[in-house]
């Protein structure tokens, strides 16, 4: 939960929270680290035509709708990621790839988000963004020459123009279901609210990118099979993400109406035999593994983040533990947590109660709807007032708790399908474990990052994973950063990207 995040929850704070199906509810959490290159789109004017003979790169045409959604783009994923030798390596090859495309003359603007998210999009005007949990995920210079390329393509294509006013009347979705219980698939998202478009690109649209994106790649001299490699990855991260969550990995392209990976995968295998055969192209995995050395992994602390069950945000100076079996994602607007087997769920995110009010009366003052008034209860949680109650759905039942916090209110939602005072005493047990952080935990806490080493004699896939710090399923995980298949080997001398503390 980002302190953006923190702030934009006071305009949000009446609005009512539904319930949610846990295993719609863990398809939705993907959504947060999405596989869609494209998702915020706005009106705005074609790439500006620059004047030069060849292609350099000038700022692309501001207006102030495109500002805005700039602004929106940034509050959702953490703002900006600073990190010069990124930069310079993503600059030399987008230079390299407008070169290569069939519009030369247009201009483009990349920014890399601070967000763990695997997420790239671009608006209209040739901004193109690109999360710095996409960085870690490609392994060499061509797989991100790919998500640039296909990012460009949209821009060539005119496609977020022609969906400008789909994109007006879906915009992104703000509207909480009101009505807990009534319609489970419409409720399913309500727990895990985040600011998700319905104007995606069409099937047709997502194509003609993968192929645009493919051949501007391979004239630029890159691999192009970088974009069946990445594909790849993608695929196998969100079946990872996906079985941490109980969840069907397909769920993700289903909802999101894009392709699904594996006609993306076949079509971009077809694309990029139109062009050489494996092998022929340049990779660029040196330069890239140097400007990837010493890169946040992960969620960076500054923002808050999540370690097993425990979130900690140092910068507000608090931590708590979701109850056993819970796994933990924190995004842009709430800490969104699923139980194995999908029984029980849990939302926690801050709010602006004013100080004249009651923690009681604020339970009951419509934010959550079919609260059990007769459930009211203050209670003091290591020092900080605090109050809880009951809400019931037709196939759920909520605890919920709102904790004041210096000026703010914390709430915690509980949502759970199984009956009796079992999955209260859990859900009680961590709200006993919100506290204050100490000085010392404060200044522990230090981003993951990623580790650029050399493989040495006697080193293996498995004792390499075991280095692995601050993650889980770490074999799985370091194959997948590393683009290991289950059967591949590394060798001495080779080079691998690690995750250290």
């Amino acid at each position: 939960m980002t302190g953006r995040a923190k702030r934009q929850g006071s305009r949000r704070d009446r609005k009512q929270i539904a319930a949610a199906p846990a295993a719609l509810l863990a398809a939705a959490l993907l959504l947060g680290a999405c596989t869609d290159f494209s998702r915020f789109h706005t009106a705005a004017p074609e790439p500006r035509v620059q004047q030069a003979a060849r292609p350099t790169r000038t700022p692309v045409q501001q207006t102030a709708a495109t500002e805005r959604e700039h602004d929106r783009i940034l509050a959702s994923y953490g703002g900006v990621y600073e990190d010069t030798k990124l930069a310079g390596l993503i600059s030399r090859a987008v230079d390299r790839l407008v070169a290569a495309s069939e519009r030369p003359d247009l201009s483009y603007k990349v920014t890399i988000l601070n967000s763990p998210a695997i997420n790239a999009f671009a608006l209209p005007t040739g901004q193109l963004y690109i999360t710095r949990g996409l960085i870690a995920l490609a392994s060499d210079t061509s797989e991100l020459s790919s998500v640039l390329s296909h990012e460009m393509a949209h821009v060539i294509a005119r496609h977020a123009a022609i969906r400008e006013d789909q994109a007006r009347q879906a915009a992104i979705v703000s509207r909480v279901v009101t009505d807990i219980g009534s319609d489970p698939d419409l409720t399913a998202l309500a727990l895990a609210r985040s600011k998700l478009t319905m104007a995606s690109f069409s099937r047709a649209q997502e194509f003609e990118a993968d192929g645009i994106g493919v051949g501007i790649a391979a004239r630029a001299g890159f691999d192009p099979y970088g974009a069946v490699r990445f594909l790849t990855a993608m695929e196998r991260n969100a079946a990872l993400k996906a079985a941490r969550n109980t969840g069907d990995p397909r769920a993700l392209d289903f909802l999101s109406s894009h392709p699904a990976t594996p006609e993306r995968i076949q079509n971009a295998q077809a694309n990029a035999r139109q062009f050489s055969s494996p092998g022929a192209g340049e990779r660029d995995r040196e330069a890239y593994l140097d400007a990837l050395d010493e890169m946040i992994y992960g969620e960076d602390p500054s923002e808050g983040f999540v370690r097993g069950r425990r979130f900690i945000h140092p910068k507000l100076g608090f931590t708590f533990t979701a109850p056993e079996g819970f796994s933990l994602d924190n995004t842009a607007q709430a800490v969104i947590g699923v139980r194995e087997g999908g029984q029980q769920a849990m939302r926690f995110d801050v709010a602006r109660v004013s100080s004249e009010q009651s923690l009681g009366d604020y339970l009951t003052s419509g934010w959550i709807e079919d609260v059990d008034k007769a459930t009211v209860e203050d209670i003091t949680v290591n020092g900080f007032p605090a109050a809880t109650a009951v809400a019931r759905g037709e196939q759920w039942r909520f605890r919920i708790y709102a904790l004041r916090f210096g000026s703010d209110v914390y709430r915690f939602v509980f949502a759970s399908k199984q009956k009796g005072n079992e999955s209260d005493r859990s859900f009680r047990e961590t709200i006993n474990t919100f506290r204050r952080l100490t000085l010392a935990e404060i200044q522990a806490a230090r981003p993951l990052r990623l580790k650029v080493i050399t493989v040495q004699p006697g080193d293996t896939v498995e004792s390499l994973s075991h280095r692995m710090a601050g993650v889980d399923r770490q074999l799985e995980r370091f194959r997948i950063l590393n683009g290991l298949d289950a059967k591949s080997t590394v060798k001495p001398r080779d080079r691998v990207k690690i995750v250290t503390e």
